[in-house]
């Protein structure tokens, strides 16, 4: 195993979007195993401490590859065009108020407590959401089109914050 090597070649995955989630986790388990700190119980601190370094890198690829926002933003920088987050609110103005529309419904629903309202936002999201991954996928692994992929991981921020702000509407009503 080579500690320089990025996260898709650490794991032995083609550097694309679209992976094989069973197969990452196979290979996090497998690679997890074999530096596992227990199993350096009694070895030199050196060799310790080398296996607790490829554990937390290990670790730390495994969670920005199993994540498809951090999965997609780590490609944009490998492709050399890392992604800008600092100017979110430059956003086209029809997509920044449907996020405010539905902010609002969300805060309204709350208000309500219209748990099923909530719910029904929720999947709209996904679903809306599931569409976007998809195209995300093609732009990245398909096309290579960085710019517009990062355009698309901006809007999927918002959509994964409003996701968060839904579940936490829900869980505020069903306790």
């Amino acid at each position: 195993m080579d500690f320089n090597a990025d996260h898709f070649a650490l794991f032995d995955l083609p550097r694309e979007f679209r992976i094989d989630p069973e197969r990452l986790d196979k290979r996090y388990r497998e690679m997890q195993s074999m530096v596992h700190p227990d199993r350096y119980a009694n070895a030199s601190e050196k060799e310790k401490r080398l296996s607790m370094q490829w554990a937390t890198r290990i670790n730390e690829a495994y969670q920005v590859l199993k994540a498809p926002l951090s999965r997609a933003a780590y490609l944009l920088r490998l492709s050399g065009e890392p992604l800008d987050i600092g100017n979110n609110t430059a956003m086209p103005p029809e997509f920044l108020a449907e996020q405010m529309e539905w902010r609002e419904a969300v805060a309204e629903a709350r208000l309500a407590r219209e748990l099923t309202g909530l719910e029904q936002l929720y999947h709209r999201v996904k679903q809306r959401m599931k569409r976007s991954y998809e195209q995300l996928a093609g732009l990245l692994d398909d096309q290579a089109d960085y710019a517009l992929a990062g355009d698309r991981i901006k809007r999927l921020m918002f959509l994964d914050r409003l996701l968060s702000e839904i579940d936490s509407a829900m869980a505020a009503l069903e306790t």
